[in-house]
């Protein structure tokens, strides 16, 4: 029922008579079947139309992004046996990115990733941190002579590693200085997060231990989609907690679910807030070297077709601040850092800052 009355939810006037890519626009279940059936039969390739709206490399994220947004996608995608069914295709679509044939698609053709406008925009995203000319060979580890630049798939571009001189360390002798986790634009900045709050419509308050200090910030697919640890210590627990892959929050959703009303065009972007509660998401907990840092968390929110978020330490290990930690398989994404209260945090990039903030790079600092 709820399948059948999302795509009728749906408002027929602009812009909604086509998806946000300019494709037209689904209007039911049936035909949204026969394009996942295409969509899945080969990797995302890269289209201007979706770049210009951040949904390159995230095609299912376009198909859904109006019909998550009605009031009857917002009960579907938070549904657990829609999204049981769903962690199923996606894992499989997984399987496929590591495919060789997936690789076709990182390309110096037009719909290639290191095509001549894909290859731009990499670099442009790539460079604006540190407002540097990298090219694409002097950042990630990789082959610039082979096919390809040696990626055999396209999960082992998307999972590419970084070298060191593109991203180094921050301050690495000063524990006082807390590293970025991933290569991100900042979200949002909270600080004395509470078990329980008063919030208004479009409010997305964090629901964490109280006092708490919580830092989030947003990976484009575009972006370097590895985890770095924020500071030095020992890896206390870790774990992935299941949860949704397309649910929105219900303010972005039409006061009406007759098809009259309008959607919040911003997508699940803009509900990162609420995501980091909902979302399937991967936990870290570090045990600083630093006293005055003490237990961190990180946090990685899968977004969209997010579906494998996968850690590479274990509990006991040390890390060093910096050291990689794990990564995103596919799509945009989200991730947390938390503090605990009397945490003196401070010097966080401010809110509404367009470019990201470098992997690796200063965060912020801890007063001691």
């Amino acid at each position: 029922m709820y399948f059948t009355e999302m795509w009728d939810e749906i408002p027929s006037k602009p812009p909604y008579q086509h998806d946000p890519t300019g494709k037209s626009q689904i209007r039911d279940y049936h035909q949204m079947l026969q394009v996942l059936n295409h969509v899945f039969g080969r990797a995302p390739e890269w289209t201007d139309a979706a770049a210009s709206v951040g949904m390159v490399g995230v095609p299912m994220a376009a198909i859904f992004d109006y019909a998550m947004g009605t009031p009857s996608g917002h009960t579907a995608f938070l549904d657990p046996d829609v999204n049981r069914m769903l962690k199923k295709i996606l894992n499989d679509w997984g399987r496929y990115l590591k495919s060789s044939e997936s690789a076709e698609v990182l390309g110096d053709h037009r719909a290639g990733w290191f095509g001549e406008v894909g290859y731009k925009d990499l670099m442009e995203v790539a460079n604006a941190p540190n407002k540097t000319a990298f090219h694409f060979q002097d950042m990630p580890k990789c082959e610039p002579s082979e096919k390809h630049y040696g990626f055999k798939s396209w999960d082992g571009f998307f999972t590419r590693k970084i070298q060191d001189s593109a991203r180094p360390v921050a301050s690495p002798d000063d524990d006082s200085v807390i590293a970025n986790a991933c290569e991100s634009r900042v979200f949002n900045v909270c600080h004395d997060a509470r078990l329980r709050d008063k919030f208004r419509i479009k409010g997305q308050p964090y629901s964490v231990f109280a006092g708490a200090t919580v830092y989030q910030a947003f990976l484009s697919a575009l972006s370097y989609h590895r985890w770095h640890a924020p500071v030095s210590g020992r890896v206390a627990r870790c774990f992935v907690c299941d949860g949704t892959y397309f649910s929105e929050p219900l303010f972005e959703s039409p006061a009406e679910g007759d098809g009259s009303g309008d959607i919040d065009t911003g997508g699940i972007a803009v509900a990162q807030g609420y995501l980091s509660a909902l979302a399937t998401r991967a936990v870290i907990l570090v045990e600083a070297d630093n006293p005055a840092v003490g237990l961190v968390a990180f946090v990685g929110i899968g977004m969209d077709e997010v579906s494998t978020c996968e850690i590479t330490v274990r509990e006991g290990q040390r890390v060093g601040k910096g050291d990689d930690i794990g990564m995103f398989h596919s799509g945009g994404s989200s991730f947390c850092l938390l503090f605990r209260k009397g945490v003196k945090v401070g010097g966080f990039p401010e809110p509404g800052r367009r470019d990201n903030v470098p992997v690796r790079g200063r965060l912020a600092f801890v007063e001691l």
